[in-house]
């Protein structure tokens, strides 16, 4: 691309985003404009006899016609420019094709890391925040089986099974892309400031949402749409009953995607969702072969038996690797913990370190495969 092209591009992608900030216009009208005029630079040039023609409101009209935020939006995109995100057009090749396809496809998307082709073989993993034991182990599990076959693992980093879906598939050593509800260099929760960087190292953290926007409340349900736009269906582990996991699931249903849930303990209220799912024709899953059998019409020999059989197996050999090369800190962390569960307090007071610190260290070791989480922020050796 010559530097005339590049300067098109930019003035284009500087466009898009300027709908962005114009108040009351959202992903659907600007889906409306964009087809109507066929570009964002079009919409802008375009007097206010056109705009009424195109069919959008009286209001969205005049915020178009009297934007004046120009340096605003410049100033974003340098920031994003600065801080090493691409910002990605929905018109630009890079654009996830699987995420063009569904009606309110976000306009833009600001990426840490690299999406690649074969994320299109993907599956979100969703649900509560404060999950069982038994769910945190199915969801870490799950992902890590999925991954080791080559799927992609999408979920929204969040708290809960969605942190455990994400580590699930980085111990497995395969790719996962976190859905953020804030701006990329808003880490959210903060605790997951370490898996965030893990995840753009070794898959893509995403979010529509422009850098320095904070975890506003109304961010997350329209992120899950996201979630299930990346993917060929959502695993629903843990969810109660108004969880917003089973918005995920109903963006999945809207966009023509399978819905898969993890059967629960009946009297559980973080089950109480899932299970009304599985009521309501959601597939049931006990293993990862419920999902492969479901999805084989659209793997399309995806699934390699050769590289089934490779990734089987090695688990032992690999905890035994990685236990022999743990750094000093690791190491010492290890030796504070055993076979019970441990909170993160007690040992940061037997290691006289600071509890970031030692929750940064767990994290490297929860993807090692070598301690796991329970509960109340407790930890032990596999």
């Amino acid at each position: 691309m010559d530097a005339k092209d590049e300067k098109e591009k930019g003035k284009d992608r500087e466009c898009l985003a300027a709908l962005t900030f114009v108040p009351e216009i959202g992903p659907l009208t600007i889906k409306k404009l964009l087809s109507f005029f066929g570009s964002a630079r079009a919409v802008f040039e375009a007097p206010k006899e056109r705009l009424e023609a195109s069919g959008i409101g009286e209001r969205k009209i005049e915020g178009i016609l009297r934007f004046a935020g120009w340096k605003d939006v410049r100033r974003m995109l340098e920031r994003a420019r600065e801080s090493g995100m691409k910002v990605l057009t929905s018109e630009s090749g890079e654009f996830p094709e699987q995420l063009k396809n569904i009606s309110d496809c976000p306009p833009l998307l600001y990426v840490n890391g690299d999406i690649l082709e074969e994320d299109k073989y993907a599956l979100g993993i969703v649900g509560t925040r404060t999950p069982t034991h038994y769910g945190k182990v199915h969801a870490e599990n799950i992902a890590a089986g999925l991954a080791k076959k080559g799927f992609t693992i999408v979920s929204g980093l969040a708290r809960g099974i969605d942190s455990a879906a994400h580590k699930g598939a980085l111990r497995a050593g395969g790719r996962s892309i976190g859905v953020m509800g804030s701006g990329l260099d808003v880490p959210y929760p903060p605790e997951n400031y370490v898996l965030m960087q893990k995840l753009a190292s070794s898959g893509a953290v995403v979010s529509e949402f422009t850098p320095g926007t904070g975890p506003n409340k109304e961010n997350f349900p329209r992120r899950n749409r996201i979630i299930s736009g990346l993917s060929l269906g959502v695993l629903v582990v843990e969810a109660g009953k108004n969880s917003g996991s089973l918005i995920t699931a109903n963006y999945a249903l809207d966009q023509g995607k399978e819905v898969f849930a993890i059967p629960g303990n009946i009297s559980s209220a973080v089950s109480s969702g899932t299970n009304e799912l599985i009521k309501s024709g959601a597939k049931v899953v006990t293993g990862i072969d419920d999902i492969i059998e479901e999805l084989a019409p659209v793997l399309k020999g995806f699934l390699s038996r050769e590289a089934i059989s490779n990734a089987s197996g090695q688990e032992p050999a690999r905890q035994a690797e990685l236990k022999a090369a743990l750094a000093p800190g690791e190491r010492q962390v290890v030796e504070a913990l055993g076979p019970e569960p441990v909170h993160i307090d007690e040992i940061a007071r037997q290691l006289g370190m600071g509890a970031s610190q030692i929750m940064g260290i767990l994290l490297q070791l929860e993807l090692k495969g070598i301690v796991k989480q329970v509960a109340g922020k407790k930890f032990f050796i596999c």
